[in-house]
């Protein structure tokens, strides 16, 4: 048999060796290029998928982040009739309050610039004053909204339109003419006709804003000037129209310069892409963020319009910060920096706006004007270079100033106390995601002036109260104005710095109430006219009393008794033994009822420290208890919002006046007149060194133990104000009710116009001459009689002769003390 023979290797054909290569090559780049493929395909696959995710992003939030829209808050707007009570003085900070422009302001203008380019404004004189002083004769009429003349006490005015909710107000030409104190007419210039009632538009006072608290007026495409699209684009995009969301030429541009400099000199972004950074990404500086705003540039430009995108990057841009409000858009630039609406600005001040976009901090115009006036020439030159203006017009904007306006105060708004609480009563009605997104109108009620008046009175006040204590006492304060026809917050400030963000004390601060409480002790005791008159003889002399097996001992101010003193004297010069008794014989727990029915919304125990004031309180809780007394025994809530609207006006919640009636009429006046003593005759007396007798005002001091909390409340027939002073840490502040709040609101009510309490004579009460030490009825031609009034059936039923010689021997009137003063036992008794 044959054996068989192996193969030798190195005997197999050359041909045969060599034929194996090639398919090992090719098997291997087959390989390699199918991973590739599949790779490629992967990405694909994966990229495409990430696009499908960013594009359901920008269709979820684009929409949505672009409009939100905070809600508007606005103070009351300024109600004008023939006949009503306003200078001319006060007619023109109300119009400054309101933006409204003096066209007779010096300011020149260059020569009418070429068709479609704004008008570049001239120095305005080195001497013209900041506010114009009326012209002596002659003068320019306003021709745009929002501007005025004046002429001694005329005005002429080109009002603002503006939708409220009952209507729309409409633009206006129109005269007015003051004599004194009193608008005496008042003529529509467009129909030369009288106007029975003209509204101007309300002072925008705050906003609510996002989390972030970015701020924005929206603008329209049309609404943009020509000039400055122009020189946006030329500036930040000079290829928008035919690029396709990314500037692949301008990105490797940028990159080329950045190189040759050896740092970032230039960037590639498109107006696409920057409105991507500020809708949707961080400001980080990674590759991750730059490729998505890639990826997100591409499809917004794919999925939205040119001139919807340009439309929303004017609105979106950021361009400043206002304390904690971001300032986004060219519509609030224009106001934040130059008070002025955007089709108001001239040339220079386009061209401001413009450059700030590269570096809002780094180029403001207020921290960095040199900064800012450099960014500025190089837009004024790119300008130039791309024919949008002239050299001789870009020479003349290039020596101007910037033309910014000064500062106002920064933050959110002017008025933080006042925003807290239209916040709070918002809550009542809306979510908070609604007032952000919505772009709700609140019509509140606060009136500047009154505002203006109690943030001075504070500002003022405090420090010379310190001086005069001779020690470094930081004091504290909060003050609450209300009016008493409509229960209508007009001022708030919760703070003696009032534009500082921080502890409301006008909300938040609880403190003892101390005498404050004394008047509705004497309240209850008035609806039992059968038990206690003004004039019932209450015994002032030591007491003790005794519950739950602990004795409690108060005592007087000055610890010092009386003897028998009538309840009106006994309120007048804040006797505490009084009070107490009386308290004690009502039951304190009517007391306690009355603080409800007044509207008090706490929880309140009984004790007998209550009769004391032992019960922290924050002074708007004391408005809403005494506005109730001021409004004749009908509770009110207190309320800081008229009215709110949508953004087009239609009205969604209305803040009615809700009226209960707690209390008779008739105990009211009674206790009205008593508090009335308290200024005339009582702890609040000094008050006749500021303002006229013949006010009537009504009020009550308030001081606590140590003189820790410094009280006063009070009102006049159309206004209610309650002050209060202490220290944040409750330590000493050397103060009663009359030597420190009362000084204050002194200070804050002689500021305003006050009508009169002429409160009308309740059907069921009568006024008796009376004796004002025994309580009994006098003749009527009796001198040392005095007018009381009692309800019907309730007055004295003895009668006094009226002997001059026993008036003369008469022991004289007892010293007025100032304020309840509780013992250390009796703070252990609440306790």
């Amino acid at each position: 048999m044959a054996r068989s023979r192996k193969p030798n290797p190195s005997k197999t054909p050359t041909r045969m060796r060599s034929k194996s290569r090639p398919q090992v090559l090719q098997s291997f780049f087959s390989l390699l290029f199918s991973l590739l493929m599949g790779s490629l395909l992967l990405a694909a696959i994966g990229l495409g998928g990430y696009m499908l995710y960013l594009d359901a992003v920008i269709r979820a939030e684009f929409d949505q982040k672009r409009w939100a829209m905070p809600a508007k808050v606005y103070a009351r707007a300024l109600e004008l009739f023939e006949g009503m009570s306003l200078s001319a003085d006060a007619f023109a900070r109300e119009l400054r309050l309101l933006g409204y422009r003096d066209v007779n302001c010096p300011v020149e203008t260059a020569p009418p610039p070429a068709a479609g380019k704004p008008p570049v404004a001239r120095k305005a004189s080195p001497s013209a004053p900041e506010t114009c002083a009326p012209p002596a004769k002659g003068g320019n009429s306003p021709s745009r909204p929002g501007s005025y003349a004046r002429q001694g006490e005329t005005f002429e005015v080109m009002t603002r339109g503006f939708v409220f909710g009952d209507g729309i107000e409409p633009e206006r030409q129109v005269r007015l003419t003051f004599a004194g104190n009193i608008l005496v007419d008042l003529v529509n210039l467009d129909e030369r006709e009288p106007l029975g009632l003209l509204r101007l538009d309300p002072p925008e006072i705050a906003g609510i804003y996002p989390a972030h608290y970015e701020d924005r007026i929206l603008l329209k495409r049309e609404d943009l000037p020509p000039v400055l699209v122009d020189t946006l684009l030329a500036v930040e995009d000079r290829s928008f129209y035919e690029h396709p969301g990314i500037n692949p030429r301008g990105i490797f541009r940028a990159f080329l310069a950045n190189l040759q400099a050896g740092r970032t000199v230039q960037g590639g972004s498109t107006v696409t892409q920057q409105l991507v950074k500020n809708l949707f990404l961080s400001n980080e500086r990674t590759f991750k963020r730059k490729f998505n705003e890639m990826l997100m540039a591409i499809l917004i430009d794919a999925r939205y319009g040119k001139d919807e995108i340009l439309e929303t990057y004017v609105n979106a841009i950021y361009l400043g910060q206002d304390g904690s409000r971001a300032i986004h858009g060219f519509g609030l630039a224009s106001q934040f920096y130059f008070g002025k609406t955007l089709d108001e600005l001239d040339l220079r001040q386009i061209a401001l706006l413009v450059a700030i976009i590269k570096g809002p901090s780094l180029y403001d115009p207020r921290r960095h004007p040199d900064r800012a006036r450099e960014r500025r020439l190089l837009v004024l030159d790119v300008m130039v270079e791309q024919n949008l203006i002239g050299a001789e017009d870009a020479a003349l904007a290039q020596q101007m100033p910037l033309g910014v306006t000064p500062r106002a105060a920064s933050g959110i708004t002017a008025y933080p106390a006042f925003l807290d609480l239209v916040r709070r009563q918002l809550r009542q009605y809306y979510k908070s995601e609604d007032l952000v997104l919505e772009g709700l109108r609140v019509f509140t009620t606060l009136d500047p002036q009154v505002q203006a008046q109690a943030e001075k009175a504070l500002i003022d006040g405090l420090p010379a109260l310190e001086r005069n204590q001779r020690r470094a006492r930081p004091l504290q304060g909060a003050a609450v104005v209300v009016s008493t026809q409509t229960s209508e917050v007009l001022g708030l400030v919760g703070d003696r710095e009032p534009k500082t963000v921080g502890f409301n004390r006008a909300l938040d601060a609880r403190r003892q109430a101390g005498s404050l409480f004394k008047p509705m002790i004497y309240l209850a005791a008035l609806e039992q006219p059968d038990r206690y008159t003004l004039t019932t003889r209450i015994n002032d002399s030591p007491l003790v009393h005794t519950s739950g097996g602990q004795r409690w001992t108060p005592t007087n101010y000055d610890k010092r008794y009386r003897g028998q003193v009538t309840l009106r004297d006994a309120l007048a010069r804040s006797y505490n033994i009084p009070a107490v008794r009386v308290g004690l014989d009502v039951d304190v727990i009517s007391v306690v009822e009355m603080l409800r029915r007044l509207g008090l919304e706490r929880e309140m125990r009984p004790y007998p420290s209550l009769l004391l004031g032992a019960l922290d309180v924050s002074p708007f809780e004391i408005a809403q208890i005494y506005e109730t007394i001021a409004s004749g025994g009908f509770r009110m809530p207190l309320r800081a919002i008229r009215e709110v609207t949508d953004a087009r006006g239609r009205p969604m919640q209305h803040y009615p006046m809700e009226v209960v009636q707690v209390v008779e009429p008739g105990p009211v006046y009674l206790l009205t007149h008593a508090m009335q003593q308290v200024v005339k005759t009582g702890t609040a007396r000094a008050m006749r060194s500021k303002l006229s007798p013949d006010l009537n005002i009504a009020g009550k001091t308030g001081t606590t133990d140590n003189y820790r909390d410094s009280w006063f409340a009070g009102f006049s027939g159309d206004r209610l104000t309650v002050v209060w002073l202490g220290r944040d840490d409750n330590k000493p502040t050397g103060l009663s009710g009359s030597t420190g709040a009362l000084r204050v609101w002194m200070d804050l009510m002689a500021s305003l116009k006050l009508d009169p309490v002429e409160t009308p004579v309740p059907f069921d009460v009568e006024e008796v001459w009376v004796d004002p030490r025994s309580g009994l009825r006098l003749s009527q031609s009796c001198r040392r009689g005095q007018s009381v009034p009692f309800l019907v059936g309730s007055g004295p039923r003895g009668s006094a002769a009226c002997n001059p010689v026993q008036a003369q021997r008469a022991a004289p009137e007892p010293r007025p003390a100032d304020d309840a003063e509780m013992s250390g036992f009796f703070r252990r008794l609440m306790d």
